[in-house]
């Protein structure tokens, strides 16, 4: 067959071609400038200032003139306060040869992080079992939170200065100027606002160092998403506070008498984030002598794994903890699934989110007079005595194209309009593609008057559709509304406007969204750490930046928002609050105080569930929600130190060399059996327990120490919640302290007893009757 050859050369021929597309399309990627961050460790001592922020400005581009021509050689940022490096516009080999640099600890492109009130603190309060009085300690204004963000909206009355003192005489940061937004903008309330915009050519060629360019931009908010956390955690008191009626209340943040100052590293939070402009953000809070930073930013479940010394927010918030500044961080939106836990560094207070007890309820009245409550927050003009509508199910009105399952879904174009506009639609979510919103969109571009999502999951966390009819129901209650659609000639329904239901039970429940551990990186430190309020939490909005508003009704002032973005500020306004009425505890004691003190008992005195019903591990909430009042006196704590963490650094296979480079020591070197993940469990001093692997007959033990911040002469004596199968012994079983600050250890060990395989869960507590100091742990049973 005189083809057969003819075809095998076409095939040789076209394979060669696409090796060549290969070749030349991977010479154009080393060719193309690219964003990269080249992190140097900690900065050389010597003091700060204009002078020395010049030098190392002036360093950074003679190392980068070694590497890159001069036509080519652009500064985006430099870091030169909590720690050393630089962004840079980069080709791959310009980056490579940055890396062999000796003094360079790592190079890594730039990546893109995403963004991850009336009733959340007085239900904080309520879950205490106490209210403060007369002997708590009164918040003081000398505490500045850092919020790193979209931005912030000055004039919203959460960031009203009213009765507020003189900002703290340590206060080094600015309140940079930019289109509608003045100098005059911050008060004594907002101190500082920063924004970190299109820098390129911050340092130029040829250029003056003195002569930096300003970003362009504003610290402005156009998002909304940096407002709302801003007031979550620091907000003054705003009475009659409320969204289009709902949520109404006097709302505040965790630390109302704190002060903010607010950095801006996203523009859209569609677009997402530059971790370099991140880190930035980070060394300039430090500098700017903030107590506290929050952020509600950082990458996906789905995202490749990073290196520790890669990862921009891990690496920002080390130096940050160096130097006694709290991190607070969110824990990521991808839950359910296990392992799904972002931002988990040890040194970082990784935060899940919960419900409260309030909810959002819209009634579905069909014509048969049956009710059933759906989650929304929708401003309906449909009522209970008013007209009925046409009911008709999804599948019921498919494109003559359309399979049924895409019809059912609200899939985009699969849905006949004839047979949809004039009628409450109903639709299922069983496909994950299509979110609530979109499902929402595509039935009001249908002409629907309503839509009813049969779906259980995140109803615990309505969207809100302004006026737009839209209720949200459990597979149960669906499947009686689809049976009533095949039962009659004519279906009819009305979706009432949203109720707010108060003092909702159970609660707390741990969010279907947020996301759970083990953490990626490492098994061997419990993450998350804690869980805090981030469901239908309602907080200052920018009026301008309203996606949904009822018709007839003008913008508000306050929006209500989901996610862990939400319970990340509730835990950095409690951080605080712990530091405004104990200025020498140090971050970590700040965590533990937290910890310890968290409840993982819901307002039934039942275990906090997750929202499929199932208890919640340690793995969906951390410790259990906080407490704020109990952790302003928990008693013990752990403090976890920076020799911990450099430890584990050696523990996770990270050389001698680059751990001295990282944290400025010198003469630090590695203890001895590193590395070995185990040591990590066993050693590290955190306020929880992990470990990642227990074998039957190799026993495992873990070593802890508790420094009392309570009263002199105390007696703790240790209980333990084992689950069956699992061996726990502590020792010693009391703990004496003869004074406060005075430390005490004590060695925990587990053994296999015929536990099934997997994970299970416990606790070891400490108790000298006044109170009650809880370690959560995991065991990895193989």
């Amino acid at each position: 067959n005189n083809d057969e050859p003819r075809a095998h050369w076409h095939l040789l021929k076209l394979l060669l071609l696409l090796i060549a597309n290969h070749l030349l399309s991977a010479e154009a990627a080393q060719h193309t400038k690219e964003s990269y961050v080249v992190y140097m460790g900690s900065p050389p001592s010597g003091g700060g200032g204009v002078k020395l922020a010049e030098m190392m400005r002036a360093a950074h581009l003679e190392m980068l003139a070694s590497i890159v021509p001069q036509e080519q050689r652009w500064l985006t940022h430099s870091y030169h306060h909590a720690f050393e490096g630089f962004a840079a516009e980069l080709t791959e080999e310009e980056a490579l040869a940055l890396s062999a640099h000796e003094r360079v600890v790592s190079v890594f492109r730039d990546p893109v992080l995403l963004l991850h009130t009336t009733r959340s603190w007085d239900f904080l309060d309520m879950q205490s079992g106490f209210r403060p009085d007369g002997g708590a300690p009164q918040a003081s204004g000398d505490v500045i939170i850092g919020v790193i963000d979209t931005g912030i909206w000055p004039e919203s009355p959460s960031f009203n200065d009213d009765g507020m003192g003189d900002v703290p005489s340590r206060w080094r940061g600015l309140c940079m100027q930019g289109p509608s937004f003045k100098k005059s903008s911050c008060n004594k309330k907002l101190i500082g606002a920063r924004y970190y915009g299109d820098q390129l050519g911050l340092v130029a060629p040829n250029a003056s160092l003195a002569r930096v360019a300003l970003s362009t931009g504003s610290p402005r908010d156009d998002v909304g998403h940096g407002t709302h956390c801003a007031s979550t955690a620091a907000g003054a008191i705003v009475e009659g506070a409320n969204y289009y009626g709902l949520a109404w209340g006097a709302a505040k943040g965790g630390a109302p008498a704190a002060r903010v100052a607010s950095y801006k590293v996203c523009t859209e939070d569609e677009n997402g984030c530059s971790g370099s402009a991140l880190l930035k953000a980070i060394d300039d809070a430090v500098s700017d002598g903030v107590d506290v930073i929050s952020i509600s930013i950082g990458k996906t479940a789905t995202d490749t794994v990073p290196d520790l010394l890669t990862d921009p927010v891990a690496l920002g918030a080390f130096h940050a903890h160096q130097r006694g500044v709290l991190v607070v961080c969110s824990a990521g939106n991808d839950g359910p699934d296990p392992s799904t836990v972002v931002n988990s560094a040890p040194w970082i207070l990784t935060v899940a989110a919960s419900t409260i007890d309030r909810a959002f309820h819209s009634s579905i009245v069909l014509g048969n007079r049956k009710v059933f409550k759906g989650a929304a927050i929708n401003f309906s003009n449909q009522s209970l005595d008013g007209e009925r509508y046409p009911l008709v199910f999804g599948a019921q009105a498919a494109t003559r194209r359309a399979p049924a399952s895409e019809a059912s879904n609200c899939y985009p174009g699969s849905l006949r309009k004839r047979k949809v506009a004039g009628k409450i639609l109903v639709c299922i979510g069983t496909d994950s593609r299509i979110t609530r919103r979109i499902k929402m969109l595509v039935a009001e571009d249908s002409g629907a008057r309503g839509l009813v999502l049969i779906d259980h999951k995140a109803m615990e966390a309505p969207i809100d559709t302004a006026s737009f009819p839209f209720s949200q129901v459990g597979t149960d209650a669906g499947a009686q509304i689809l049976r009533y659609i095949n039962s009659t000639k004519n279906p009819t329904a009305a979706i009432l406007p949203t109720k707010d239901v108060k003092l909702f039970k159970p609660a707390p429940v741990v969010a279907s969204f947020s996301a759970r551990g083990p953490a990626a990186l490492t098994e061997a430190i419990l993450k998350p750490d804690l869980m805090a309020p981030g469901v239908s939490i309602l907080a200052a909005m920018p009026p301008m930046n309203m996606e949904d508003v009822p018709a007839g009704k003008k913008p508000s002032s306050f929006s209500i928002k989901s996610g862990t973005s939400m319970a990340c500020p509730h835990v950095a306004g409690a951080g605080a609050f712990l530091k405004s009425a104990h200025p020498r505890w140090t971050p970590s004691i700040i965590r533990s105080a937290l910890m310890t003190t968290a409840t993982a008992r819901n307002n039934l005195g039942l275990p906090v569930a997750s929202s499929s019903g199932a208890v919640a591990t340690v793995h969906d909430m951390g410790a259990g929600e906080i407490i704020p009042l109990r952790a302003l006196n928990p008693g013990l704590v752990f403090d976890t130190t920076t020799r911990d963490y450099l430890d584990f650094l050696c523990y996770q296979g990270y050389k001698d060399k680059v751990i001295r480079k990282v944290s400025g020591d010198a003469q630090f070197t590695c203890p001895h059996g590193a590395p070995s993940p185990d040591l990590i469990a066993k050693s590290v001093n955190y306020p929880s327990i992990s470990v990642p692997q227990l074998t039957a007959g190799k026993p495992f033990a873990v070593s802890r120490t508790a420094t009392n911040v309570g009263r002199s002469n105390a007696t703790y004596v240790v209980a333990v919640e084992a689950p069956p199968g699992l061996s726990v012994k502590v020792s010693p079983k009391r703990l004496l302290f003869s004074r406060r600050w005075a430390t005490a250890a004590y060695e925990v060990r587990f053994a296999h007893a015929g536990a099934r395989n997997g994970y299970a869960y416990g606790a070891v507590t400490w108790s000298d009757g006044l109170h009650s100091v809880r370690t959560p742990f995991a065991v990895n049973v193989f």
